[in-house]
């Protein structure tokens, strides 16, 4: 039998640290994000956007905006930190295909996501340096002319490169990315 998400993957804690008006750190709030999103189509993948900025240098004591965050991009020169949980990718292509049409239409709209013949259905490109952290799982990275199996521990820097995700393995994966806006 399959595992699901919820029997590995707990959700994730956000911890988030201040400090009071006497000039000392606190914990401001611990708990789970507010910013939790799912395709009901697809089940088990989840997206946990946990924080992001809105300029560069960032405001250390900027007040907390994920809930306002929408799509894969970060803000103008800001940054986004996310979690997503990937199922298993289907073993029908064409159901692939489905499954990534669903979550680009739902949730990532503004990802460049313009697929040429043979490629991966979750191709897309953003105009960011993202850094990639498998958390848990295996998963694999595709490019336009090569692809590489990433598992826990390892990293991934995406600079701004036409690229997919697949989870070909049998358990869910966990990756932690952040997404840093860029230009050319």
């Amino acid at each position: 039998m399959m595992k699901t998400i919820s029997d590995v993957l707990k959700p994730i804690r956000r911890v988030i640290t201040d400090n009071d008006s006497s000039g000392k750190s606190y914990f401001m709030e611990d708990g789970p994000s507010p910013a939790v999103k799912e395709v009901a189509q697809r089940p088990g993948y989840r997206v946990t956007n946990i924080w992001r900025t809105t300029q560069s240098p960032v405001q250390v004591n900027s007040e907390d905006s994920i809930t306002q965050h929408a799509g894969v991009l970060p803000p103008k020169n800001g940054n986004v930190l996310r979690i997503i949980d990937y199922p298993p990718e289907p073993k029908d292509p064409q159901e692939i295909k489905r499954l990534q049409d669903i979550t680009f239409a739902n949730l990532y709209p503004d990802a460049g996501h313009d697929l040429q013949p043979g490629d991966h259905p979750g191709m897309h490109i953003t105009k960011t340096v993202d850094y990639a952290i498998v958390l848990a799982g295996e998963i694999t990275a595709i490019l336009e002319t090569s692809e590489t199996i990433l598992r826990a521990g390892d990293v991934l820097i995406q600079r701004g490169t036409n690229h997919a995700w697949a989870n070909r393995s049998d358990y869910p994966a966990r990756i932690a990315f952040i997404l840093i806006d860029g230009q050319d």
